[in-house]
């Protein structure tokens, strides 16, 4: 099992747009892909509410019942869509008491590494969207990942929450004694602005060695896809930013 964590302390990037391409392109290899929607906010539950009922568990049900964890609690939150070799572990509002419940040192921070290990042989890959906010959430995701992307949108406003993720990347990565390969991933971008083309440059400059070659441009094939509920792959076979997401996801698969 392959387990991709999508993150950024910055809303409205594109994490949620970024977990369900890469899943939706996974799914077209033939894996078995499970997207988990980690954020109280649940963007990526909604992305398919037209496609879900109501699940026998969720997300917030697995730190509930954390102590209790068994194969069968995890494949129930696990939703199959009527879209071939994808499966969504539900969000739920309740998901922003999680903090309340423990600290990440006190055991808190690994509960969704173990439950994914739970159902190690019934997924091929995990694709996890984060909440934008530090804590214990966060701290489950980059502790189960394999790999991390960190989609940042071509603004200026954006490129602050990038240093911020850096930051935090490196405190858990000092506190966990373990280096997640990141790849920061330039999206939302607008050739014909000049402030795109510079926020750009920027992320070339600074982040070279992390940053994508792949760019993800403003493409209007994305609205369409999710007003549809569907991943974009399962949607269209070609567009700019579906070509640019194949290309990233091939790189990555290259390099691990």
């Amino acid at each position: 099992m392959r387990k991709w964590t999508i993150a950024n302390q910055k809303g409205g990037v594109g994490k949620t747009t970024t977990a369900i391409t890469l899943a939706g392109l996974l799914a077209e290899q033939g894996r078995r892909v499970l997207m988990v929607d980690l954020d109280p906010q649940s963007s990526l539950t909604h992305y398919f509410a037209r496609s879900l009922g109501e699940p026998a568990a969720d997300v917030y049900r697995i730190f509930r019942d954390r102590s209790s964890l068994d194969r069968d609690m995890i494949m129930q939150a696990a939703m199959p869509l009527p879209f071939a070799g994808l499966w969504v572990m539900m969000s739920s509002p309740l998901l922003a008491t999680v903090e309340k419940m423990g600290s990440p040192q006190g055991g808190m921070g690994r509960v969704l590494n173990e439950a994914l290990a739970l159902v190690q042989s019934d997924f091929d890959d995990v694709l996890i969207d984060t909440s934008p906010t530090l804590g214990v959430l966060l701290v489950n995701a980059i502790a189960a990942a394999d790999r991390l992307i960190v989609p940042v949108q071509t603004e200026f406003l954006a490129m602050k929450g990038l240093e911020r993720m850096m930051r935090t990347l490196a405190m858990i990565a000092r506190s966990q004694q373990r280096q997640v390969p990141v790849v920061v991933l330039a999206t939302m971008y607008d050739r014909r602005t000049s402030a795109a083309q510079q926020c750009l440059r920027t992320l070339q400059d600074v982040y070279g060695s992390v940053l994508a070659p792949q760019v993800i441009g403003v493409d209007t094939k994305f609205r369409d896809a999710s007003q549809a509920g569907m991943p974009l792959s399962f949607f269209v076979s070609e567009s700019r930013g579906l070509d640019a997401y194949r290309a990233l996801l091939q790189q990555t698969l290259e390099k691990s």
